[in-house]
């Protein structure tokens, strides 16, 4: 057994495996060196291609930053020339009619949102330059014969060859807007003295009675929702007056509370006095404490009227009796009356507020809403009572323009670290910087530019700093930003607030100059700066201008993306020559669709 157990002893067969298996292992240890050579040399190509060689020299160049391919962006179709996101007429039918909330802001999902750059209609022109613009513009700009149409004999507006022109009609307007307005400031004598800065109009047409205001001081916010009017704001933004796209409806308007000095309504068809009344509840909650509220029409003058607006002497004077009685209930008082003009002002002091009983309608608001939340915050069936801590909110206590300008508002204390000498620093700040863009955008503060945006604005330095130029600004605070509106209303400027992850309520190409101070550094992390970029694009208008002011970082990711919009871009320092922000200044070129008519 033992001898059977050794016999296989194996001596001679492990010098028989030997061999091979030494064989088998330099064949294996030399396909290993192959491979890995083949593959050491392919990632020495590939880390060669994508990190470029940097040249060291006794002056220390930096490296050269990684070039990106810039997107190519594709023209949308010439059926999308007056997009206006928000509130697109071919989405309405998703939403409801009652109080025509299918008009108010409605935004596309993240899925639909184009990507792509809105064309002008065939035929664009550079528009026509102010002041002259408020009397004329060219047609194939706002390419619409509804208006004129329909509205011929209120001359609204008039087709001649390739112009409209403006003759300052309106429904109540016989006269002419400058003979309106002329009544209007007899009845109002605070509209001539600097008392009145600041209006808004509702339902306006083209916006003839905020361009009268213009040349009297007194800057206009005129709105009109998208409807069968065809583009009212689009023509009174070509004219060159401020205005955008908005409706009360159910939401608050995107404005702060006691703000505005006067409120407008020439027979703009609102039904003041249904719902309860919630409309002019809206108009009293952004009235300024002494400010004015104007109505011209229906059921004004009903005596010498109700001919010609299809009712009886007895249907009006019940409508008119109804609407003075609702609006004493909200503390206004009859202030004067003429003709087919009708003034009231809303109370200067909250005394009228606290006589109210529990059981008045309609009651005073409790404090659960914020009264200057207005971001997508239904419209309340309360009264607005302002803040008793503020002694200089009425109009009264508010200085006459253009003094209030540059006094430190008393709502600054409202936001964090805001006082009197914050708010002096930040405009001294301010006249150095727009002095400087001037420098490196010579066409700032000449009648090139003329309708205005600052994209993220805290108390409006970019605005005062450019108050004697020939323009107006749009100044815009974000809706999840510091709550500083109400204090640039007080200086009276004017603006609104938005969210810039959705698209701001305006047509294509009713901006000159958009101007960005750090909003992709605060909302970097909320909205895509692609989608930022496109809704500049859509809103500004060709040869126009944008100035974003950033840290060197988003200024070179900025620049990437422009190119691929066809914005001619200049990367530019700040009047601090800092490494750490920059200035991109670009401009935006006239293009037109392939599939337009030539």
């Amino acid at each position: 057994m033992k001898t059977k157990e050794l016999k296989p002893a194996v001596h001679p067969d492990r010098r028989s495996r030997v061999v091979p298996m030494s064989l088998m292992f330099i064949v294996l240890c030399g396909l290993s060196f192959y491979l890995g050579g083949i593959y050491c040399s392919e990632k020495g190509k590939i880390f060669f291609m994508e990190v470029p060689k940097v040249v060291r020299t006794h002056t220390s160049v930096p490296a050269a930053p990684i070039q990106i391919k810039a997107p190519v962006i594709s023209e949308c179709s010439i059926d999308d020339q007056d997009y206006t996101p928000c509130t697109d007429p071919k989405r309405w039918r998703k939403y409801g009619v009652n109080r025509l909330t299918f008009l108010e802001r409605h935004c596309p999902p993240i899925f639909e949102r184009k990507e792509c750059l809105i064309p002008p209609p065939a035929g664009y022109k550079t528009p026509i330059r102010w002041p002259k613009s408020k009397d004329e513009c060219w047609y194939r700009n706002v390419p619409y014969n509804w208006i004129n149409n329909q509205k011929s004999n209120q001359n609204w507006l008039r087709k001649q060859g390739e112009k409209f022109h403006f003759p300052g009609g309106g429904t109540m307007f016989p006269n002419g807007v400058g003979a309106y307005v002329d009544l209007m400031q007899d009845l109002i004598p605070g509209m001539k003295d600097g008392t009145v800065r600041t209006a808004i109009d509702t339902g306006c047409g083209v916006a003839s009675w905020g361009g009268d205001l213009l040349d009297r001081g007194i800057l206009t916010i005129s709105i009109a929702p998208r409807d069968n009017h065809e583009a009212q704001v689009q023509f009174a933004l070509e004219r060159g007056i401020p205005a955008m796209l908005g409706v009360i409806s159910t939401q608050r308007l995107p404005f702060p509370s006691n703000s505005f000095d006067m409120a407008h309504c020439s027979r703009c068809l609102i039904p003041w006095t249904e719902f309860g009344g919630i409309y002019l509840l809206e108009i009293h909650r952004i009235l300024r404490p002494g400010g004015f509220w104007v109505l011209s029409g229906p059921p004004v003058n009903y005596e010498n009227r109700w001919q010609g607006w299809n009712t009886t002497v007895k249907e009006l004077k019940s409508d008119f009796d109804k609407l003075k009685k609702l609006l004493t209930s909200m503390c206004f008082k009859l202030y004067n009356q003429k003709d087919d003009i009708a003034v009231w002002q809303k109370s200067a002091d909250n005394s009228c507020y606290e006589q109210h009983a529990p059981e008045s309608f309609p009651p005073t608001c409790d404090d659960s809403m914020e009264p200057d939340a207005a971001w997508y915050v239904p419209i309340r069936s309360c009264v607005t009572v302002p803040n008793a801590a503020y002694k200089k909110l009425s109009l009264k206590s508010t200085p006459k323009w253009p003094e209030r300008l540059r006094v430190a508002p008393e709502r600054i204390s409202m936001v964090p670290g805001g006082s009197s000498g914050a708010f002096k620093q930040y405009d001294s700040k301010w006249k150095v910087r727009v002095k400087h863009y001037k420098t490196v955008l010579p066409a700032l503060g000449t009648d090139e530019i003329r309708n205005v945006m600052d994209m993220n604005t805290l108390y409006g330095g970019f605005a005062a700093a450019l108050i004697d130029a020939p323009i107006w600004v749009m100044n815009v605070v974000s809706s999840y930003g510091v709550n500083s509106l109400g204090v640039i209303y007080d200086r009276g400027l004017i603006g609104t607030y938005h969210d810039w992850c959705e698209a701001f309520s305006t047509y294509p190409r009713t901006y000159d100059l958009l101007h960005l101070d750090g909003l992709f550094t605060a909302e970097s992390q909320r909205c895509d700066m692609k989608y930022v970029l496109l809704e500049i694009d859509r809103i500004l208008r060709p040869n126009g201008y944008i100035i974003i002011r950033e840290s060197s970082y988003f200024i070179d990711a900025a620049a990437k993306i422009a190119k691929g919009m066809r914005w001619n871009c200049q990367k530019k320092d700040t009047e601090y020559s800092t490494e750490k922000e920059k200035l991109l200044i670009c401009k935006k070129k006239l293009w037109y669709s392939k599939h337009s008519e030539q």
